[in-house]
């Protein structure tokens, strides 16, 4: 079985008062909430079980989805009564998401990445998506060697990586950031990656929400 998890548990601090009295996911561009983007292109490729968790109003998602079967999936949820992060996250929803590797998707980014194309037999315990940096981390966070991702700043994770379970078994359920965990294997060469070329958004200000509605030809 397919399996993918989208991490919608964000306050989303930055995206207030937005946010206030709606969860990040369930903001809505073209008149589609962003989470039912991602959920649409998961099920026209192919997967067929969607974990999502969620913290802040995580119900109104709940309501709102519902189990999937509008979309043509199935949908568990992993309720996180503190926030956990994106590591803690995963590790919390480990027993849903199953012993294969299985996709990750930030709840609050957009992309045009083709779901179909992605290979969940990964050779590692992890596979990234990297894309070129945007204005708000010109930095970057990875890069890239060889086909592997290397500790050093070049491109931007896109918030989309293939995870195997192994890569969480040392960890226990707890507030806990998803990149220590990844660096930490990255020196090992346990982290593949690709550069991805296509459009992508992250969704983290009323600004880029608007820019997005402005852009966005659906």
């Amino acid at each position: 079985m397919k399996t993918a998890m989208i991490l919608a548990a964000g306050r989303g601090e930055r995206m207030r008062p937005l946010t206030d009295f709606t969860p990040k996911p369930l903001l809505k561009i073209k008149g589609k909430a962003l989470i039912e983007y991602h959920l649409e292109k998961l099920a026209l490729a192919g997967f067929e079980k969607i974990v999502i968790n969620h913290h802040w109003l995580g119900e109104q998602i709940e309501i709102f989805l519902g189990n999937g079967d509008k979309y043509g999936i199935q949908i568990k949820y992993s309720k996180e009564i503190n926030v956990l992060e994106t590591g803690g996250g995963i590790v919390q929803a480990l027993p849903l998401l199953g012993k294969e590797p299985f996709l990750v998707v930030n709840g609050d980014i957009w992309c045009n990445l083709d779901f179909n194309e992605i290979n969940l037999n990964i050779e590692k315990l992890a596979h990234l998506f990297l894309v070129s940096n945007p204005e708000h981390n010109l930095k970057g966070d990875f890069g890239l060697e060889n086909g592997f991702v290397i500790n050093e700043p070049q491109f931007t994770f896109s918030g989309i990586g293939i995870y195997h379970p192994n890569l969480f078994k040392d960890y226990e359920i707890k507030k806990l950031p998803l990149a220590p965990i990844l660096r930490k294997e990255i020196l090992e060469k346990n982290v593949t990656g690709e550069h991805f070329k296509g459009q992508w958004f992250d969704i983290g200000t009323p600004a880029r929400l608007e820019m997005l509605e402005t852009m966005l030809v659906v």
